[in-house]
């Protein structure tokens, strides 16, 4: 199974404000649903909550939390690692697993898998007031594969769709 993250950022990478998006966006939330559809998304507890604790439609929902008692309704797997939530996203028919965030659970990723195969971002060009930024993450292990802007009638909403796919370099040998 292949894994990617899938995000929305500003131009200082806030990606949150309060547990919700910071703008309103309906182009992006247009991409996330076709880009998800059929497919695994693993969150964090938070921003299930501030999804309004309902499970997203067609999709295999798991809520990553170190909660213990944490409840969630039908249809909903809740794990405490990222290793369970990789195995439950294993169970369905899915061809990715897509991680949509908190911070949290990007770094989660990274620290547990690596880097995941590949990374959808929206780029927001504006900048907006936020509590939550991206991770950093190591670009120069990826390479571009698709770029495409929308302008919006509000210049801080034009957006850029990003697809990045894994690509590290080898290690420089040198012969002698």
């Amino acid at each position: 199974m292949e894994t990617a993250f899938i995000w929305a950022q500003d131009r200082n990478r806030v990606i949150g404000r309060d547990g919700k998006l910071p703008w309103r966006l309906a182009d992006d939330l247009k991409f996330f649903k076709a880009t998800t559809l059929n497919q695994a998304v693993i969150m964090g507890r938070r921003t299930f909550a501030g999804m309004g604790s309902r499970a997203l439609p067609q999709r295999q929902n798991i809520v990553l939390t170190h909660q213990a008692d944490f409840q969630a309704p039908d249809g909903v797997v809740v794990v405490h690692s990222m290793e369970a939530a990789l195995n439950a996203a294993n169970t369905g028919d899915h061809d990715v697993a897509f991680v949509i965030g908190g911070a949290g659970v990007f770094t989660s990723f990274l620290t547990a898998v690596g880097n995941p195969d590949k990374l959808y971002v929206t780029r927001i060009h504006g900048a907006f007031e936020g509590d939550t930024k991206m991770v950093l993450l190591p670009w120069s292990q990826y390479r571009r594969d698709s770029a495409r802007t929308v302008i919006a009638a509000d210049p801080k909403l034009t957006h850029t769709f990003e697809q990045w796919v894994y690509a590290p370099q080898p290690p420089h040998t040198s012969e002698g």
